[in-house]
């Protein structure tokens, strides 16, 4: 396959021509800061185990939806299957996790959270879920829904039956 080059106009990278009032800069930056400090505390717990995001997500997926095959955690995370079996290794190694194999397909592996794993887990949630908690408590009562509605709103629409398997729009 050969490559294609792309050429760019030097006047359009530093041109004033943007117009940044059409774009929802007050959304993008409050959603940079609510993730920032949404991971921040789970971060910092994580790093004392060596352990990084990667980790994390596949926690709460595993934890979401015990006996979760890892072509489905790899279909959700859209990550090569090399980085999640190192992630998976770290986890299973460490005790979090533990592999099962599927009783109707040998060939299958389920992740399954260990004791460990699931507290480990509600450690990491404890801080999000009072964090969310109390934003939540300053909304109007259809405020849930409605930022329920947002998320959904911003998955790519191919995902979002996606969700609908995994129970997070139960609510909506």
């Amino acid at each position: 396959m050969a490559l294609s080059k792309i050429n760019v106009n030097k006047t359009d990278i530093n041109s004033d021509s943007t117009n940044f009032s059409t774009m929802p800069l007050d959304v993008m930056g409050l959603f940079f800061f609510a993730y920032r400090d949404f991971v921040g505390d789970a971060d910092a717990l994580l790093d004392k185990q060596g352990f990084g995001r990667a980790h994390h997500r596949v926690l709460y997926f595993v934890n979401l939806k015990p006996g979760m095959p890892v072509a489905d955690l790899l279909d959700i995370l859209k990550i090569t299957k090399q980085s999640l079996a190192r992630v998976l290794r770290q986890l299973i190694d460490n005790g979090y996790i533990e592999q099962k194999t599927g009783a109707a397909d040998r060939r299958q592996r389920l992740l399954h959270a260990t004791v460990k794993g699931r507290d480990f887990f509600e450690t990491l949630s404890a801080t999000q879920t009072s964090r969310i908690d109390a934003a939540m408590a300053a909304l109007p009562p259809e405020g849930r829904r409605t930022v329920l509605r947002f998320f959904v709103g911003m998955v790519e629409p191919s995902d979002r039956p996606l969700l609908d398997r995994l129970k997070l729009t139960e609510d909506l």
